[in-house]
C-alpha cells in the first residue's frame, strides 16, 4: 500500500526494502548481458561497449527517497546492460567542480561532465507521480555531440516487480531498444494444429524449440489455434521484458470453446428438446390418443330395427 500524509505519497521501507532485495535477486541471477538468462528462441544478447555515466534523478513533487530507490534500480540495470562499470556517485562528485554540480540536466553542462568523466552518454531523467503511479522520463546525453535522445516510461505501478520491470524497460528503450523482447511458450495437448500470432502463421503443433517463439515486441499480442472437428483457441496473451510467458492452449471438441482459464459450453440443443417441440408433440398425442380411443369404442356396436344401440 501506499499511504498518504499531507498530500504526499509515502512508501512502507518494508516495500523499497522488498524492491531492492527483488532487483538484487535479479542481478545475481541473471548475469551480465554476455551471458544472460536462458531464453531459447531470443539467441544470447549483446551487452554495450559504450562509455555510461548517470547523472542525478531529481523528484516532481513526491519523495525524494522514491527517486533515489528508482535511481538506484535504473544503475543497476545499466550495469548490466554496459560491459564498462559505471562510475559511481562519489567518482563523479570526486571529478566534477562545484559549480557543475549544480548541473540541472541542459545537454551543455552534461556535455561537460561526461568529458570529465571520460564517458560515451550521460544519462539524467525525472521521476513524477501520476496518481498512485510513476512516470519516469530520461534522457540520454551524447557527450561527443551534445544531443539528447529522451524517452518517457509508461505509468509505472507501485508493486516492486512491476517497478522492476518498468525501470528495465526504460533502459533499454533509451540505450539498447533492439533488445526489448520477450518470448512466449506455447503448450497444447494437441499435434497438428496450426498457430497464428497476430495473423501470421508460425507453424504446427507440437512447435520446434520446446514451443518458444522468441524476440517478440513487448505488449499484448493475438494468438489463433485451430485445428480440424476442434473449436479454436483465441486470446490476446501478454509479452514481458527478456521473460518466457507460458500459455497453456487446450483444444476440444467442437461443441466446447475454450479460453485461458475457463470453459464455456454451447449445447447444440436439437428440436426435439425445445419446448414448443414437445408441447406440440404432446398435443398431437393426445389428440390422436383420443380418436383412437373414441372410435375404438363404437368397434361391434350393433344398431337394432326399433332404432336402439349405437
Amino acid at each position: 500500500m501506499w499511504p498518504r500524509e499531507d498530500g504526499k505519497i509515502y512508501v512502507v521501507a518494508r516495500v523499497f526494502a522488498s524492491m531492492v532485495l527483488a532487483a538484487s535477486v535479479i542481478a545475481a541471477q541473471v548475469p551480465a548481458l554476455a551471458q544472460p538468462a536462458p531464453a531459447p528462441a531470443g539467441g544470447p544478447e549483446e551487452a554495450l561497449d559504450k562509455k555510461i555515466a548517470v547523472w542525478k534523478f531529481d523528484a516532481l513533487g513526491i519523495d525524494a527517497e522514491i527517486v533515489q530507490r528508482l535511481e538506484t534500480l535504473f544503475r543497476l540495470e545499466l550495469d548490466r546492460l554496459d560491459r564498462v562499470p559505471l562510475p559511481s556517485r562519489r567518482d563523479i562528485e570526486s571529478k566534477i567542480t562545484a559549480a557543475e554540480q549544480n548541473c540541472t540536466g541542459e545537454e551543455k553542462c552534461l556535455s561537460v561532465i561526461g568529458k570529465r568523466l571520460n564517458v560515451d552518454y550521460v544519462v539524467t531523467g525525472t521521476v513524477g507521480s501520476l496518481g498512485d503511479n510513476y512516470v519516469l522520463n530520461i534522457k540520454a546525453v551524447e557527450v561527443a555531440t551534445g544531443k539528447s535522445q529522451k524517452i518517457q516510461s509508461p505509468p509505472l505501478k507501485g508493486t516492486p516487480d512491476e517497478l522492476i520491470e518498468g525501470v528495465r524497460v526504460a533502459a533499454y528503450s533509451l540505450l539498447a531498444p533492439d533488445q526489448l523482447h520477450g518470448s512466449l511458450q506455447i503448450q497444447s495437448d494437441l499435434v497438428g494444429a496450426n498457430v497464428t500470432l497476430d495473423g501470421k502463421l508460425v507453424g504446427k503443433t507440437p512447435l520446434a524449440n520446446q514451443g518458444v517463439l522468441g524476440k517478440l515486441a513487448l505488449g499484448k499480442h493475438k494468438l489463433h489455434v485451430e485445428a480440424k472437428d476442434y473449436a479454436p483457441f483465441d486470446d490476446d496473451v501478454d509479452v514481458h521484458f527478456q521473460k518466457v510467458s507460458p500459455v497453456v492452449v487446450r483444444l476440444v471438441g467442437s461443441t466446447q470453446t475454450i479460453d485461458t482459464g475457463r470453459t464455456i459450453t454451447q449445447e447444440r440443443n436439437p428440436i426435439y428438446e425445445r419446448p414448443w417441440f414437445v408441447i406440440t408433440a404432446g398435443v398431437i398425442f393426445v389428440v390422436v390418443a383420443y380418436g383412437i380411443g373414441h372410435s375404438s369404442g363404437k368397434v361391434g356396436c350393433t344398431k337394432f330395427p326399433d332404432g336402439t344401440g349405437c
